[in-house]
C-alpha cells in the first residue's frame, strides 16, 4: 500500500524560536504556529477558528529560524507529520504528541528593523521607504544622451 505524508503551513509564530544542540552538535529548533480559518454559519454568522501545531526544524534550517525569527512573524512550513509516544512519568500513563517535522521553510512579510531603528520606538511594522533619485546628469552640448530613448 502506498502512503503519502505531506503537511503544508502557513501562519504566525506563537513564541520565539528555541534553539537547541545534540550532544553530536546538530540544532533543534521548536516553533509553535498559530492557524487561523475563518467560516461563516447556515445563519450568516462569522466565526474563526485557531488551531495550534508544533513545528520541529533540523540543522542549518533550525540555525536560520532562531536567527531571524520572532513571535508574530508570519511563516511558510512544508514538512511531515511524526507522532512521538512516551510514557509519563508522573503517571505511568501512556503520552503521545503529533507534531511536524519540517524539511522546507519560506521567511514571508518584508525583513524585520534593524536593531536600535523603528523596533525600539515601538514601529516594528513601518519602515522608512525613501525615494531615491539619481543626481542629475550633465547638461550635453545639444544632443541626447546614446542611453536615452525618445519616447
Amino acid at each position: 500500500m502506498a502512503s503519502f505524508n505531506k503537511v503544508i503551513l502557513l501562519g504566525n509564530l506563537t513564541r520565539d524560536p528555541e534553539v537547541r544542540y545534540t550532544p553530536k552538535g546538530s540544532a533543534v529548533c521548536d516553533l509553535g504556529i498559530a492557524l487561523n480559518r475563518q467560516y461563516t454559519l447556515d445563519s450568516g454568522e462569522k466565526r474563526e477558528e485557531v488551531t495550534y501545531v508544533d513545528v520541529v526544524l533540523w540543522s542549518r534550517l533550525a540555525e536560520i529560524a532562531g536567527e531571524y525569527l520572532k513571535k508574530g512573524r508570519p511563516i511558510f512550513i512544508e514538512g511531515r507529520l511524526q507522532l512521538d509516544t512516551w510514557d509519563d512519568k508522573q503517571s505511568g500513563q501512556k503520552r503521545s504528541k503529533l507534531r511536524v517535522i519540517g524539511e522546507t521553510m519560506q521567511l514571508l512579510g518584508g525583513r524585520p528593523p534593524a536593531a536600535g531603528g523603528a523596533a525600539e520606538s515601538g514601529d516594528e511594522g513601518k519602515a522608512s521607504r525613501g525615494k531615491i533619485t539619481p543626481p542629475p546628469k550633465p547638461a550635453a552640448s545639444g544632443e541626447a544622451d546614446a542611453d536615452e530613448i525618445p519616447f
